[in-house]
């Protein structure tokens, strides 16, 4: 709120708008002394220096408190024309700072001012549909503040019904936006680009405002990610198509080369197998821990009529369930039916 205020009279300033309101209250000031003078005898107090400022203070402001008061016809009618200029000097700075603060919401409508913000999230590319999932999803793991830089062609701020998103708009890759959106004061940056290779120019502005950030960039072609890795290898790339991984690795930074490692071949890979039909009934903990013990896998879901179960750890499997499961190779039914029954 005090950020927001000096912007407002520093933007009050440079459109001179105080200056109509305080000539118009001059102009009067000056005017009506001189005739409150005549119009009032020379024993009322209210014309001596140092009680007419304050009179004309409180009768201005239309609060009155009384203490000094004309008593002549001539000194009413003065005391109307004080009111009447305090009124039109009031309305004329109500309405310049209406004025300012509507300026002042456009600007930030249309990601033109410079935020107040740290630790918060940037999100540098805007794709209509595509960036409203990722940021619910974000809001929804309790992302805190999120700021959405886009390009020019973006006119206004897309989700102004987000209390929680600020918006900046122009060139990405300048670091004077990359300023206003307070990128050298975040942890965390997702690039979500409209192509590759504006991607990888992102990152490296990026990179260049902010080395210490944890940057995701989302890729179409993550065969690319080594250019990447070029600029930073502390960069963590995630396939565009997928973008719930890319709020996974910038809620946990790291998940996303925990994935990686399961789907590349080689070492430790992902694989299924049927839950031997001896089996059948045997808590689920009893085969996750046989497993661990025996062959050092890791069981990750349980699938039984084509639907995935969340089973506890005492739930009993049911006959002709699927394990899917992390191991260094595939298991026969032999391998799993030994180990669970040792």
């Amino acid at each position: 709120m005090p950020f927001f205020l000096v912007r407002l009279v520093r933007r009050l300033g440079r459109l001179r708008a105080w200056g109509l309101p305080l000539l118009v209250i001059g102009v009067v000031f000056l005017t009506s002394w001189p005739l409150m003078a005549w119009a009032e005898p020379a024993e009322n107090t209210i014309v001596h220096a140092e009680n007419y400022w304050w009179w004309f203070l409180v009768t201005a402001s239309t609060v009155g408190y009384g203490d000094f008061f004309p008593t002549t016809l001539g000194g009413h009618l003065v005391g109307v024309y004080v009111i009447v200029g305090g009124i039109a000097t009031l309305t004329l700075i109500f309405t310049r700072i209406a004025t300012a603060i509507e300026n002042a919401r456009g600007q930030r409508m249309k990601g033109r001012t410079e935020l107040d913000v740290s630790d918060h999230l940037v999100i540098l590319g805007y794709t209509p549909g595509r960036t409203e999932r990722l940021i619910e999803e974000l809001t929804g793991d309790g992302t805190g503040s999120i700021v959405l830089g886009a390009w020019e062609d973006v006119p206004q701020h897309p989700l102004p019904e987000h209390p929680g998103v600020a918006f900046v708009r122009g060139d990405l890759t300048e670091e004077t936006v990359l300023r206003r959106a307070g990128l050298h004061r975040t942890a965390r940056v997702l690039v979500d680009a409209r192509d590759d290779n504006e991607a990888l120019t992102l990152t490296v502005a990026v990179t260049h405002v902010n080395p210490d950030a944890h940057v995701v960039v989302t890729l179409r072609d993550m065969g690319r990610a080594r250019n990447f890795f070029y600029v930073d290898d502390d960069v963590r790339c995630v396939q565009w198509h997928s973008p719930r991984l890319a709020t996974e690795e910038l809620q946990d930074p790291g998940i996303a080369a925990v994935y990686a490692e399961l789907m590349t071949h080689g070492g430790r890979n992902t694989y299924s197998a049927p839950l031997p039909s001896g089996l059948a009934g045997t808590g689920f903990g009893r085969v996750q821990e046989a497993l661990g013990r025996g062959f050092g896998a890791t069981v990750l879901a349980v699938q039984h009529g084509g639907a995935l179960l969340d089973p506890g750890w005492e739930t009993p499997l049911p006959e002709g369930s699927v394990l899917f499961y992390v191991g260094t190779s595939r298991l026969t039914a032999e391998e799993i039916a030994a180990c669970c029954s040792a």
